[in-house]
């Protein structure tokens, strides 16, 4: 073991081993579903072609414990794969989707209750479905909260439409973990299609936070407790830009009732930024109490050392105490406030 067992990843990702075959009445759906590859692997079929090929990490609770173990990871925050939220789908057949995938989730934190918390899906492409499965996976299954995406077929998430989800969501105590789907810019990449991941989602994420300050999400819900993957990818350059903005531009001052950076404070970030300067900076900018362990296990831009990305930086033992775990605990409402 290379470490003791403290830190918390909070950004981990879970595909079930199987799906449900497709029961609606539509034809042409991009249900998804599994097929066999090489060893221990799994080919995500969508729409008829391989979206993805996944290792049995993604639902084997057992394997993934044997690899927190190596890296000293005493929990993971259990998310689904983002492409799953499904909003493309018409609201009954995501709701379908997503109650099978909640359910995979919860049987595994179930499974191993002190290693694992889960976070759902729900159908945002209708509100009222959205807060019903809300309540469901927190309620019932017992997860602490939900993943949601940048946008909602291509509307931002602080459009005044999400405004009830939030306020559900906030009245709930549950954890809301944002990370990018289906980014805006797609058209001004130039190269091949993996810079969707390495450029387009870093900027899908900060225009989405941006949104939650610009839309007053976040002044009209001060309670919630809203993660932003990807350390927030360009929020932080984004945050100091608007901050400046409201300070010059009366009009601004008008729509957005608390100073920018005050408001972006409150946002809880992942670590996943690959390089510690840029983490340095996004601790300084947003607090030592808002950053937290993200690696987005088990995929192939994953964080392959994600303790030692904190342990790196040199902080003294409370401040990486916080970073490592406490921090998760408060976001996922399992810690002191």
């Amino acid at each position: 073991m290379n470490s003791p067992l403290l830190g918390i990843d909070v950004h981990t990702h879970v595909v079930p081993e199987n799906f449900p075959a497709y029961a609606g009445r539509k034809a042409g759906v991009p249900w998804p579903s599994m097929v066999p590859a090489h060893s221990c692997h799994r080919h995500v079929m969508i729409g008829g072609g391989i979206f993805r090929t996944v290792s049995d990490k993604c639902w084997d609770g057992g394997g993934r414990i044997v690899d927190m173990e190596a890296l000293g990871i005493e929990r993971q925050v259990l998310s689904p794969m983002p492409e799953l939220l499904s909003y493309w789908l018409d609201v009954d057949d995501a709701a379908v989707l997503m109650r099978h995938i909640n359910e995979q989730i919860a049987t595994m934190v179930a499974a191993h209750p002190h290693r694992f918390s889960g976070l759902g899906g729900v159908p945002l492409q209708g509100i009222d479905q959205a807060i019903a499965e809300l309540d469901h996976l927190c309620n019932t299954l017992g997860l602490s909260g939900v993943e949601i995406g940048t946008n909602i077929n291509g509307i931002p998430i602080g459009e005044a439409q999400f405004e009830p989800f939030f306020a559900a969501a906030e009245t709930m105590g549950a954890a809301i973990f944002v990370h990018p789907l289906r980014p805006c810019g797609m058209d001004r990449l130039v190269g091949p299609a993996a810079l969707e991941q390495v450029l387009a989602f870093p900027c899908e994420t900060g225009l989405a936070a941006a949104s939650l300050i610009t839309g007053g999400t976040l002044a009209r819900h001060p309670r919630l407790r809203i993660a932003l993957s990807h350390g927030g990818g360009s929020f932080s350059a984004l945050a100091a830009r608007l901050e400046h903005a409201w300070n010059v531009f009366p009009n601004l001052r008008t729509n957005i009732p608390a100073a920018p950076l005050e408001l972006a404070r409150s946002f809880y970030f992942d670590n996943l930024v690959y390089n510690p300067s840029v983490l340095r900076h996004q601790i300084e900018m947003f607090g030592i109490r808002q950053t937290m362990i993200g690696s987005d296990y088990p995929f192939v831009i994953q964080e392959t050392a994600p303790m030692a990305k904190i342990r790196d930086l040199g902080f003294d033992p409370p401040a990486e105490a916080l970073l490592l775990r406490e921090n998760a605990l408060r976001w996922l409402g399992l810690g002191a406030s």
